[in-house]
């Protein structure tokens, strides 16, 4: 993967934030409000802990057309680290995630106040452009969604739009995210056969090459294994330990035994609200919260 990418000051905007021209992609969509609010302090959690963020959320709000489903969250995603985020169905953890990424401004009614920052800028700023967003915040969501065409143009479709039309390129590019995935082995022998023809894990691991086709920062993972088996589980597991060496993860899962095994750091959600934050063993062995210790030794949930 390239790494020959500028530093993000505010003098100098990277590639991750080209200013979009008015209008376009760039607008706001109808029914979506969005405020850059006020910055909160700078007790934001998992900021004291040793490491570099590389997003921090501050003081952020959301609302579905006026009911409020996030309130005031506060935290720092420490790079080429796990962050997992548990938490009962419901309690606005999965609606976090796409707040890294802007994926709620597609949902009519949304309103959003405060601060999600990426290389120290706040991407609900009106001039960034989103689908630059998006290929650096990539997303892996819960269900497998391969499109409708083969092994190899699943992974070269983001890099086709993106401006790569080279075929050597792609197709460098292509054995490069199936390597990354884990993949490249049990496929390189039929590229050109249809994705829908993998089994279930398969179609999750080509999902994941296929955002890393590319080249993100950070990967944000919804429930990813929640409709694999265990073994299917165990090699997206896997995979994550290893991607951490290169990318930023942050992953919800239902599945708090999972969220011991992979992540690092761990934040535990209810109500819209993030009532604790740290270092997973610490989290899972000697929470601080009566209502994280009711959560995890299933009290509720």
């Amino acid at each position: 993967m390239s790494s020959n990418k500028p530093n993000m000051t505010p003098e100098n905007a990277s590639p991750q934030y080209i200013p979009g021209s008015a209008g376009g992609e760039n607008e706001k969509k109808p029914g979506v409000r969005i405020s850059s609010g006020n910055r909160a302090d700078n007790s934001t959690p998992g900021s004291k802990i040793l490491g570099e963020p590389i997003m921090e959320v501050r003081g952020l709000n959301l609302s579905y057309s006026g009911k409020q489903a996030l309130k005031n969250i506060n935290i720092a995603f420490l790079k080429n680290r796990i962050t997992a985020l548990i938490g009962p169905s419901g309690c606005g953890k999965s609606t976090l995630l796409r707040c890294l990424n802007r994926m709620n401004d597609l949902v009519d009614g949304v309103e959003i106040t405060g601060e999600t920052l990426f290389g120290g800028r706040n991407i609900y700023q009106p001039f960034i452009h989103v689908s630059e967003l998006r290929k650096t915040v990539g997303m892996v969501f819960q269900k497998s969604n391969p499109f409708p065409k083969s092994i190899f143009e699943n992974v070269a479709y983001g890099p086709r739009i993106h401006g790569v039309k080279n075929q050597s390129d792609l197709g460098g590019l292509v054995e490069r995210s199936l390597k990354a995935a884990a993949l490249w082995e049990e496929v390189r022998d039929r590229l050109h056969d249809s994705a829908l023809g993998l089994s279930g894990g398969q179609q999750q691991r080509l999902c994941i090459a296929r955002a890393l086709a590319v080249e993100p920062e950070v990967l944000l993972m919804d429930e990813p294994c929640s409709a694999l088996d265990p073994i299917a589980t165990a090699k997206i597991e896997d995979l994550m330990g290893d991607l951490k060496d290169k990318y930023t993860i942050i992953i919800v899962t239902h599945n708090m035994q999972q969220a011991a095994r992979v992540s690092d750091f761990t934040g535990f959600m209810l109500m819209g609200e993030l009532v604790e934050f740290g270092v997973t063993t610490k989290l899972f062995q000697n929470p601080d919260d009566k209502r994280t210790i009711d959560y995890i030794t299933g009290r509720f949930g």
